[in-house]
Order: structure tokens, then sequence, then C-alpha cells
């Protein structure tokens, strides 16, 4: 049996949201036991409407919830909330495989780092999406927020973390890693991403292709896509962003006129296919790359399926040991001796 802890209380739409996409969790997956944490009589009077397997689920009742004003750092020490607890227990406890929330991206990244700890070797946890590409698959984004300001060594584990999830949770063979800059030629970025590039140009253990511009991240050949934070974050909220718009104007277009509405009935399969294959909702949140057990970050305004896709991912990560695989990378790569800047 896994076992995998949900923060019922995380997001915008909790604990309604977070409720249902367990019981969609616990239904899909036989072999899955999940432990939600969070204020038991509003989770209880949730799981009501539903019929789901009692005997693999249980509540762990917390009083506080950690809300988007409370500065993390302070949140994180004081708090008796839903968060906190779920993270205490995926310590203490070696049964309990992952944790899934939709809270606090800061709490998560602090939690993440103060009581769970990072593997052994890693400077920084990244937070690491999978977007879809035109490929039909998805393409890493790492990091999209976790580290605003980076060194070297840290973008150089991002592409050995990235790397090993590629292979483990989405059966990519030998994934291409690409560095996000202002253009695809050698010399191209400021000081972080030329020194960057060097150091993995020498690297065996991933497959660089070089550096690689935003637009490549969903139409270009990259499995793994390796960025500070910043630009990141700044690249993913675009790509969202522009698939938004795209969908909205076509909705907008399409039912503008009969003959429009018209040729919509013709073209609906093929409308479904495509917003089936943009759909961001499929593998859920963001992985916490770097940490001792799988840690997912959904979106705050995750929907039900959004979490129970993450709650899936959660498990497939343990079941494929990407924790192992990360440790293995890292004792072959030796960073060390690329003499970067260890501090």
């Amino acid at each position: 049996m896994i076992k995998i802890i949900l923060d019922a209380m995380g997001g915008d739409n909790a604990p309604q949201a977070t409720v249902e996409g367990a019981t969609i969790a616990l239904e899909r997956d036989k072999d899955l036991y999940l432990i939600l944490t969070g204020r038991q009589n509003e989770i209880e009077a949730e799981l009501k409407k539903y019929k789901y397997d009692k005997t693999r689920l249980e509540i762990v009742d917390c009083p506080d919830v950690i809300d988007m004003n409370d500065i993390p750092t302070e949140a994180v020490k004081r708090k008796q909330s839903s968060l906190i607890a779920a993270y205490w227990m995926l310590k203490k406890q070696d049964d309990i495989c992952g944790l899934v929330t939709a809270g606090s991206t800061g709490a998560t990244i602090v939690g993440g780092q103060l009581i769970l700890g990072r593997i052994r070797g890693i400077k920084r946890p990244a937070l690491c999406p999978a977007l879809p590409n035109s490929r039909g698959g998805v393409t890493l984004l790492v990091d999209c927020g976790a580290n605003a300001e980076c060194k070297p060594v840290m973008l150089c584990q991002f592409a050995l973390l990235g790397s090993a999830y590629a292979q483990v949770a989405f059966g990519a063979k030998n994934p291409k890693v690409g560095l996000l800059n202002n253009g695809t030629e050698e010399h191209k970025g400021d000081t972080l991403r030329q020194e960057t590039y060097k150091i993995m140009s020498e690297m065996k253990d991933i497959n660089f292709v070089g550096n690689v511009e935003g637009r490549d991240i969903t139409i270009g050949e990259c499995d793994v896509v390796v960025s500070d934070g910043f630009s990141g974050n700044v690249a993913l909220k675009s790509i969202e962003g522009c698939g938004k718009l795209v969908l909205g104007i076509m909705k907008k277009e399409l039912s503008s006129s009969f003959s429009t509405k018209l040729g919509y009935l013709f073209i609906r399969k093929a409308i479904k296919r495509m917003r089936a294959q943009l759909d961001f909702d499929k593998v859920g949140g963001a992985l916490l790359l770097g940490l001792k057990k799988p840690v997912i970050k959904s979106h705050g305004t995750s929907k039900p399926i959004t979490i129970a896709n993450s709650i899936a991912n959660a498990a497939s990560i343990y079941r494929g040991n990407l924790i192992g695989s990360v440790e293995k990378l890292l004792e072959s790569a030796d960073l060390d001796s690329f003499a970067v800047d260890n501090d």
C-alpha cells in the first residue's frame, strides 16, 4: 500500500476540491492509502458527498491554515497548520511516500527545506512543472519559482534532477537538456548562463544540447529546460497566459456568427483533441525536486481532477524510485571536479 499525505486545506478551493480529488484518486488506484490533514469537521462534511473506501483514508485534525498573506518562515515555525503537520508526518514516518498540497508555495518550499530536508548534496530544491509540448509529450521546466537567484552549481544540479525525473516519471530515454537563455549561441546570456553552459558541456551524466529560447520550451526538442526560478516563473506564466488567450479567442470567434457555429460542428472533435493536448491538469502540480521524498505543489486554483492527478504523480514517482536515481546521478556527476562555487 502506497501512503500519500494530502494537505486538505491547501488552495483556494479547499476542502471541496481537495476532498473530491482524494476520492477520485482512491477510485483510480486500489493500492493507494491517503492521509488528509486539516480541519476534521470540514473534511468529514465534504466526504459525506462521496462514496469511497473508508479503510484507505484517514484524517489528521489540524486547527490552522497557512494563507497567502502569511510570511512563509514565520508560518512554518508558529502555525499548527495542515501543511506543517503533513511535513512532520512525512519526515518521521518511513511508510509515508509523498505529499501533495495546493497551498502556499513559499511555505511549501520553506517547509520542505527546514522540516523534510534535501537529498544529500543538493544545494536547493527546484519547482518542476511538466508542460505539454508540440510533440504530444511534456517538457520539464526546472526551476519555475523556488530560487530567484542561482549559481552555476545549482543549475547543473537542476539538470541532473530534471533528467532523472524525465526518465523515472515519463519514460524519456537519454532526455535532452537545454539551458534557457536569450539566444541559442554559446556566447549568449549573462555571466551565470555563460559559466553554466561551459560546465554543462563537460557533464557526462546529462544529454546537454545547448541553449534554448523561451519558445523552445513547448515547441522544441528538449525534454528538460533548465532555468533560474525568476526567469522560469516568467516563462511559465507567459506560456499559461498564451494558452488561455488562444483558447479564449477561438471560443469567441467560433461563436460569433451562425456560419462559425455551423463550422464548429465539423471541427469540434479536433478542437477537443487540441484542448486535451494543452491540458495543464493532466500531470497535476509541479514536483519540488531535490527533497528526500516526493512533494507535489499544485496550483492554488486546482480543480479536483488536478488534485487527483497530483496524487497519482506522487505515487508514480515513489514507484519509480526517483530519489534513488538522483542520488546515483549525483555520485557519478562529481560537480566539484568542475571547480564551481559550492557555497
